[in-house]
């Protein structure tokens, strides 16, 4: 009898994806979305990186939702693990000599390499929230090898606060001057140069800081103590 339910439990699974699949329309995609971001990203945006077009200017307002999720996602951890008011001291063991001294020596390079990430998004590969978690995961080989060091509290939560409020005002600025929110109204310059694409590369940066110091607090918050 459980054979006999099984089979055609699988059968009526099968139909169903059958008939789903039938509906789909292969071939020549009857939208124009797709092509008109590749064929006039670049002039509309000024960004060579279309994907960076999509993400912080035709679906910007959805990207400010993306961070404003990791934002509370933060908060409510850090609520969690803070719930009794106060913070325990940490006993810490010393790491070894090479993870040490690739700590002291490859933070500095982290945090360059995140910054160029998203400082860059609008013309390669990369962007805010790819930035910001190489940013963050510098401060992770500071807890792994230089482990009597702590992040600031005080600067990230400022790092993360100045972020999010120049999202936002960005956002309202494109408001005033144009005719909808994150409305791309600064010049957009040439293509495939630093200082081009207008509010996108100002957005990226305000989304790389806010991205890095959302996770380095995570990762603090949940350092396990001994």
């Amino acid at each position: 009898m459980r054979r006999i339910v099984s089979i055609l439990l699988l059968i009526i699974v099968a139909v169903g994806i059958s008939l789903s699949l039938a509906k789909i329309p292969f071939g020549t995609p009857k939208t124009k979305v797709g092509r008109h971001y590749i064929d006039e990203g670049v002039k509309e945006t000024g960004a060579t990186n279309i994907v960076t077009s999509v993400v912080v200017s035709y679906r910007g307002f959805d990207t400010l939702g993306e961070v404003t999720v990791l934002f509370i996602a933060a908060i409510g951890l850090g609520a969690v693990l803070t719930a009794n008011g106060r913070e325990k001291m940490r006993k810490t063991e010393p790491a070894s000599l090479v993870l040490y001294t690739g700590c002291r020596l490859l933070f500095p390079l982290i945090l360059i390499f995140g910054t160029y990430i998203f400082i860059h998004g609008h013309l390669t590969p990369g962007g805010g929230f790819q930035g910001g978690a190489i940013i963050a995961s510098g401060f992770l080989l500071i807890y792994l090898g230089c482990r009597e060091r702590r992040i600031s509290r005080i600067a990230s939560n400022l790092a993360e606060s100045l972020g999010g409020l120049l999202f936002v005002v960005i956002g309202l600025l494109g408001l005033a001057f144009g005719s909808y929110f994150l409305s791309n109204f600064l010049p957009k310059g040439t293509a495939n140069t630093l200082f081009s694409a207008g509010i996108i590369p100002i957005i990226y940066i305000a989304i790389g800081f806010k991205v890095g110091s959302e996770l380095a607090g995570i990762i603090d918050n949940l350092t396990e103590e001994s």
